[in-house]
């Protein structure tokens, strides 16, 4: 198996040779730029890695990596627009950078192109399990976008929503890369079902660790302002375990705060802060974070895979949680 390096340089190699210079050049220059910002590829890295685990040519997998990563910017692309987001990894925003309906169209371009790409690079005979996969995929992150709007509104989200929205909206285009990717490498559907549940709790996992870094990590390290959540009053698995874990009054303090907007920004993340650390929420998201992990490892010990290739994927997520901490 490869270091995850190594499948960065391969893909990005492929990424930069299949630029699109299609006319009009005002519908795809935004597409080039979004796919330029770079970022760390995790997800067609997935698809590759899945591939390897059965199969070390990882041509006949470069494709549907592509699509994967064409549909996971085409998101990010739509969701800056739906949140009026000014940076993307620290650039402007296709939409700031080209206009909102520009942003639209490029979008919608990407998203045809992501099937243009699955379907012209990938065995036939496994072509229809792939869309399948796909297709399920792509509805379900939308599900998950709406759920997440939705619950901006609500103060009645339950944990066990949240965790749905995230799995939807995070987690699901982790699990069905490593799913491709293992098909297209000759996987048995049983095991690429077990690794398509080790990369969706992973997933889940990692967004509950980022909930939690939000609030307690490095800014340095984070790659972003640490307490942002608590500034747009987001719902996160922090603020929904402490409804539980809070006495009347902390609670009633934190819904004050959830319900305000301040100039002082600090201020307010301090004081949430300080109720978080009051009720041991932190404690409570690790363990709910690690036993997701848990259940992901479980998946892995349910395959045929050697030991060596086991101990990879599990080094692999295991390296994923240990960011910013």
């Amino acid at each position: 198996m490869n270091d995850i390096n190594v499948y960065h340089t391969i893909f990005q190699k492929y990424l930069t040779e299949n630029t699109f210079s299609q006319q009009p050049v005002e519908l795809y220059e935004p597409v080039n730029y979004i796919l330029s910002l770079g970022g760390k590829r995790l997800r067609p890295l997935l698809v590759l890695m899945g591939c390897e685990l059965f199969d070390n040519d990882l041509n006949k997998a470069m494709a549907a990596a592509m699509a994967v990563e064409i549909f996971h910017n085409f998101t990010l692309l739509h969701d800056d627009i739906m949140d009026a987001a000014p940076l993307r990894r620290g650039q402007p925003t296709v939409h700031q950078k080209y206009g909102i309906n520009t942003g639209i169209l490029s979008g919608d371009v990407m998203m045809i192109h992501a099937y243009r790409f699955l379907e012209q690079g990938t065995d036939p005979k496994i072509m229809p399990r792939l869309l399948q996969i796909f297709n399920k995929m792509a509805i379900e992150v939308c599900e998950g976008q709406q759920y997440d709007m939705v619950f901006e509104n609500r103060k009645d989200v339950t944990i066990e929503q949240y965790i749905r929205m995230i799995e939807l909206k995070t987690s699901v285009l982790i699990a069905a890369a490593f799913q491709m990717g293992a098909l297209i490498g000759g996987s048995t559907e049983e095991v690429a079902e077990h690794l398509y549940e080790f990369g969706r709790n992973v997933g889940i996992a990692f967004q509950i660790q980022d909930d939690i870094l939000d609030t307690f990590g490095d800014p340095e390290k984070f790659g972003k302002k640490v307490g942002g959540d608590i500034i747009q009053n987001k719902k996160t698995f922090l603020v929904l375990k402490s409804h539980e874990l809070g006495n009347a009054t902390q609670l009633n303090d934190l819904q004050a705060f959830m319900n305000t907007t301040t100039e002082n920004e600090e201020e307010k993340i301090k004081a949430v802060r300080y109720i978080f650390e009051a009720v041991g929420v932190r404690a409570a998201a690790e363990a709910e974070m690690n036993n997701y992990l848990k259940i992901a490892f479980q998946h892995i010990e349910e395959t045929p895979l050697s030991m060596e290739k086991k101990i990879y994927l599990k080094s692999f997520a295991n390296d994923l949680m240990m960011r910013q901490t």
